[in-house]
């Protein structure tokens, strides 16, 4: 037993080696890279030798750029769409689950907008908030409310922009909970339906107490990556908003690539990633610590 765990030992360090190199190249070096120029004064264009200016980047981080109202931005959006994701593609998988005529053009359909690049989605979402009476969604409001609605321009005020964005991504990314919760639901025993209708179990008492503790680690799992890319939304902000109007729709990634890019200024954009890397680690250890999978070693 103990001969056999030793020779199966160096294919299994050859089998990883290719996933640990890459992790290795293109996120740890490039983190500590950041850690160490977020101590500097690096511009785009500035000469060398670097200087040490210690943690100016990260004070005037939260002094002078919008990184704290860009965190905020993100949290509220994660608050929002987390648990609409999570909801709808609930809600998808239940439904989809069902021996419904055609339901494997309606998963496809339903799934076609994770396969699309964002840069695409966020393009077309544009279109649909075009503003004026003419713009699809001011059109469409305008007929289901009899002409009571007014057009707005959705992308340019203040109190729409960040809901505009929030609705993009939660119509983009459901279909990726949805495809998951699907697997998770096709895994649940139906002999447990059947012994819950037995019992005289109607179809909400067996979804709550054989569906939802059965889709409990599906769930878990959804909630923490949901959250994660949450936190990582970029394409469509950089594409329907920029971070505006007034930093209403800003998010921590487009706050860094503006800081460093835009203006130049490489060094702060580095601090920026370090404070982002910090928070996104915090709330996927307290989210893994509240909801610790079943028939994991803790």
């Amino acid at each position: 037993m103990h001969r056999a765990r030793f020779t199966e030992a160096p294919a299994a360090w050859l089998l990883m080696t290719p996933a640990l190199v890459g992790l290795m190249l293109f996120l740890l070096l490039p983190f500590a890279l950041a850690v160490v120029l977020s101590f500097t004064n690096l511009r785009m264009a500035s000469p060398l030798p670097l200087e040490f200016v210690g943690l100016a980047n990260y004070t005037l981080a939260f002094q002078e750029t919008a990184l704290p109202r860009a965190l905020l931005n993100n949290l509220l959006f994660a608050l929002v769409v987390v648990p609409a994701q999570t909801a709808l593609g609930l809600a998808l998988a239940v439904l989809l689950d069902r021996p419904l005529r055609g339901r494997t053009v309606f998963r496809t359909l339903f799934f076609l907008p994770v396969v699309f690049p964002l840069s695409l989605i966020a393009v077309v979402w544009v279109l649909i908030f075009a503003p004026g009476p003419d713009g699809l969604l001011n059109a469409t409001l305008g007929v289901l409310s009899f002409g009571l609605w007014e057009p707005r321009d959705f992308l340019n005020d203040p109190h729409w922009a960040l809901p505009a964005v929030m609705l993009t991504s939660i119509w983009q990314g459901v279909g990726f909970q949805m495809i998951v919760l699907l697997a998770g639901l096709q895994a649940i025993p139906r002999q447990l339906y059947e012994a819950a209708a037995v019992d005289g179990a109607g179809r909400w008492r067996q979804f709550l107490h054989v569906t939802l503790p059965g889709l409990r680690n599906p769930l878990i799992f959804v909630v923490i990556v949901t959250t994660i890319l949450s936190f990582r939304v970029f394409d469509q902000v950089r594409i329907m908003t920029r971070g505006g109007p007034q930093d209403a729709s800003n998010t921590v990634i487009h706050e860094m690539v503006r800081t460093a890019f835009d203006q130049g200024h490489v060094a702060m954009g580095a601090a920026m990633s370090v404070v982002f890397f910090v928070v996104i680690l915090g709330i996927a250890l307290a989210q893994r610590r509240l909801l610790r999978q079943r028939g994991e070693v803790s």
